[in-house]
């Protein structure tokens, strides 16, 4: 009986940790908790595949590296004090940074999936642009690369993406309610991405977020 491939899945989680995030501070604490959770449960679901985490929150003060190429099975929940909104959003330099060192990590056969999850627009990077992320994540979409743009309810995040080349979006009410199911529908999403992987059925462009 032939043995299956290990398949290595990185997941790259950007939060934006700028000052207007203090407002659902709580909710995307817990969210990236459950997240965190989510991956570590599709590790034990799917043992043929090796799930990596990279998670990144940032502001124009500071970028944290969280966990980095990390194994799931070695991963914690965040610690409160470990998400503390304040300062600007250097949104390219977030991205181009992230999925640089991501990209320097894989070999050709992996899958990565990207999350991106903001509450406002670019107002602060020094060393990326949005041609230059938009070139970086053209090209690693021919890749096994998938994207997600996850953007708060005062923001136009079908042009957002649009403007990234990314086909994968969702819109959320920046209040408590709003943003929990926000993250509930992001890891539903997430659960039917690795079962996609596991059954080598790749989801049809545009559809990750859809839901029957």
């Amino acid at each position: 009986m032939q043995t299956k491939k290990t398949k290595r899945i990185f997941n790259l989680i950007i939060v934006d940790e700028s000052g207007s995030m203090s407002v659902i501070r709580k909710q995307a604490f817990a969210g990236m908790n459950e997240t965190l959770q989510t991956i570590r449960k599709m590790q034990e679901k799917y043992p043929n595949q090796t799930q990596l985490v990279t998670l990144v929150t940032f502001d124009s003060d500071h970028f944290t590296w969280h966990y980095d190429n990390t194994p799931a099975s070695d991963t914690n929940d965040l610690k409160w004090k470990d998400y503390n909104p304040g300062g600007c959003t250097p949104l390219y330099d977030a991205i181009g940074k992230s999925v640089s060192k991501v990209n320097a990590q894989i070999d050709e056969d992996d899958n990565v999936l990207v999350t991106i999850i903001t509450d406002g627009e670019e107002n602060s990077s020094i060393e990326w642009t949005l041609k230059m992320v938009r070139t970086l994540i053209e090209k690693l979409k021919k890749q096994h690369w998938t994207f997600t743009l996850i953007g708060t309810d005062n923001l136009d995040v079908e042009t957002m993406a649009r403007g990234f080349a990314i086909d994968e979006h969702l819109k959320f009410q920046q209040d408590e309610e709003g943003t929990k199911a926000m993250f509930a529908r992001e890891r539903r999403s997430r659960e039917r991405y690795n079962c996609s992987i596991e059954e080598d059925i790749p989801l049809p462009s545009g559809s990750f977020f859809e839901e029957e």
